[in-house]
């Protein structure tokens, strides 16, 4: 006996045995129990979902001999030689092969005749859609007024590619995906009835990787025990459909999070020396940073162990819910890319590498904003601050509390209009911004020096490099003008800044220092905490 496919060999026979079309199944058998059947029928729907299943069950119901509460019987002549292939009334044709004009035409010549044993000649067109226009013209007139004994059942996965003539003339059913639940319960029907063992998470991953269609998911089934080895767990499917180790997936998914570049390519390697298909992990990741949110979200996770759901968690503690939103929407990016890419390896590296380079500016924008706070703190005089008095070289601290006023220390006050070049009396400067509650301006300016270019501009040296936070920080409008307000006040006429940097490693900056503004806290006269709200 020649071998059969699983998908075809557990074909529901009757209309009880589908999963998941209730809604359709049920209309079906009232029409047919009411004798209200109608001369066309349009089934849409994905693919696996059960579309020519459905057909087949229709075409052998309304020409069943012992008909029962809607149901064929599956016993008689009729039944069976529809479901051996036999019986030449009904007609199932692929329109993805056969559809020209010329095989619309024979259709329209053959309906005229009466059938030769059933009552109905069915014709079930497969894949309609891709009928040509002239082929749908010549259907549509046959379609509209089809002889008494003729039914005509359509089925599509597009249903937008067909005329709005031949949709008015069909009643329209849609097949929805499969829910993974239904899928399951098939799944183990199948299994039982031929000797199967598998494991609960095997049966959740084959339902997943279905996405909704039966089919799929008894071609999965098939595959593992292709090898004479019926039984099957988590592990063996995923070796066989290439997804890589939940080990991996975690591992790149926490350098993402980390934004570790080096182990996030490393992973990725180890993952393409295994010879797993990259499309595959990368849909694996995408997954697994959702259930994270989900977790974050909801706490509730349930295809995961009590080890895996440990490190969601660990991994969620890490990560904001728009953090994880990001690397979802930037993952999806990267896939879309490499759809269309003959370079997929390349292009997925590449896109790992800027997904963890994007996100290592979140900390500088917090430090700007925790920085931002000490100034405003400042200004309210909620902390003791040191007035510096150039002119004596003398400090004198004073206490300011919150009922109180605080004295406004303006610069220009400060210091006077020097009889020396600017280099003399640029750390005064400096020092003032500090005083003044500039805290931003006075944290960038440590450690630089001052010299006039010529007769309208100062440039200012950063012997230890300026860092891309740091320059964008001074580059601000209202810092540039304060620097040069303090500048032109020490030339004596007004003056424009020029930023140098004297060295191009950025070694001792503030982005390669998370702690510098601690450091500096530390090391500075100015007695205030940092305090994260």
């Amino acid at each position: 006996m020649a071998y059969k496919a699983l998908y075809r060999k557990f074909r529901p026979i009757n209309f009880s045995e589908m999963v998941g079309q209730e809604h359709i199944t049920k209309t079906l058998k009232n029409q047919i129990i009411a004798n209200r059947v109608g001369h066309a029928y349009l089934f849409n729907g994905g693919r696996g979902t059960g579309k020519t299943t459905a057909a087949k069950i229709l075409a052998k119901a309304i020409n069943c001999l012992n008909l029962k509460d809607g149901e064929p019987c599956n016993e008689c002549e009729i039944c069976k030689g529809i479901m051996s292939g036999s019986l030449t009334d009904v007609v199932e044709m692929d329109a993805a092969s056969n559809n020209s004009v010329e095989d619309i035409r024979s259709i329209r010549e053959e309906v005229n005749f009466l059938p030769t044993l059933a009552k109905y000649r069915v014709y079930i067109i497969d894949e309609v859609h891709m009928l040509s226009t002239g082929a749908f013209n010549a259907l549509l007139k046959t379609l509209e007024e089809p002889p008494e004994h003729v039914k005509f059942i359509l089925a599509t996965t597009e249903p937008q590619k067909l005329p709005a003539t031949i949709l008015s003339r069909c009643q329209r059913f849609d097949f929805k995906k499969v829910s993974n639940e239904n899928i399951i319960k098939r799944l183990k029907i199948v299994c039982k009835e031929s000797n199967i063992e598998i494991t609960e998470e095997a049966l959740n991953i084959i339902a997943i990787l279905s996405e909704g269609a039966v089919r799929d998911a008894l071609s999965i089934l098939e595959r593992c025990i292709q090898d004479g080895d019926t039984n099957i767990d988590e592990d063996k499917i995923k070796d066989l459909v290439g997804i890589p180790k939940l080990t991996y997936i975690t591992t790149l998914t926490k350098s993402i999070i980390e934004n570790d570049v080096e182990t996030a390519l490393n992973c990725t390697d180890e993952v393409l020396n295994e010879g797993k298909d990259i499309t595959n992990f990368l849909w694996e990741t995408i997954k697994y940073v959702k259930d994270i949110l989900i977790y974050k979200t909801s706490k509730n996770i349930q295809i995961y162990n009590k080890i895996e759901i440990e490190n969601i968690s660990k991994l969620s503690e890490n990560a904001s819910k728009e953090r994880l939103l990001d690397i979802i929407y930037q993952l999806s990016e990267i896939e879309n890319k490499i759809k269309i890419s003959s370079q997929k390896i390349i292009m997925f590296q590449t896109g790992i590498i800027k997904l963890c380079m994007l996100h290592q500016n979140e900390g500088k924008e917090e430090l700007e904003k925790r920085i931002e706070k000490i100034e405003q703190t400042l200004k309210n005089g909620e902390i003791p601050v040191q007035n510096v008095v150039n002119d004596t070289n003398k400090t004198t601290q004073s206490n300011v509390k919150k009922s109180e006023t605080k004295p406004k220390v303006e610069v220009s006050k400060n210091v006077k209009k020097a009889d020396g070049p600017i280099e003399n009396n640029w750390k005064d400067i400096v020092n003032n911004f500090k005083t003044s509650g500039k805290i931003m301006l006075y944290t960038n300016l440590i450690n630089t020096n001052a010299k006039e270019i010529n007769d309208m501009t100062v440039g200012i040296e950063f012997p230890n490099g300026i860092t891309p936070f740091g320059k964008a920080v001074l580059e601000k409008s209202e810092n540039v003008n304060e620097i040069e307000k303090q500048v032109s006040i020490i030339c004596g006429k007004e003056m424009r800044v020029k930023f140098i940097d004297t060295k191009k490693e950025n070694a001792g900056s503030i982005e390669n220092d998370p702690n510098s503004i601690e450091a500096f806290a530390k090391n500075s006269d100015i007695p205030f905490n940092i305090v994260d709200e």
